[in-house]
């Protein structure tokens, strides 16, 4: 029941993707460009603890 429930989810969540591209290019770039942020703003973020933790953790 669960597993029906995610790939129902993933559906819909794939056709609301498709939708805001086709209708919104602007606004489904400027959503892409959010969540690479996000992503790269994770990433440094990590990456400036490792940094941390390779100096002595000072």
């Amino acid at each position: 029941m669960a597993v029906n429930a995610k790939k129902i989810a993933v559906y819909a969540l794939v056709i609301f993707a498709l939708y805001v591209i086709i209708t919104d290019p602007p606004r489904a770039a400027d959503w892409v460009q959010i969540v690479f942020q996000g992503i790269s703003d994770a990433a440094k973020a990590v990456g400036d603890f490792f940094t941390w933790l390779a100096n002595g953790a000072k």
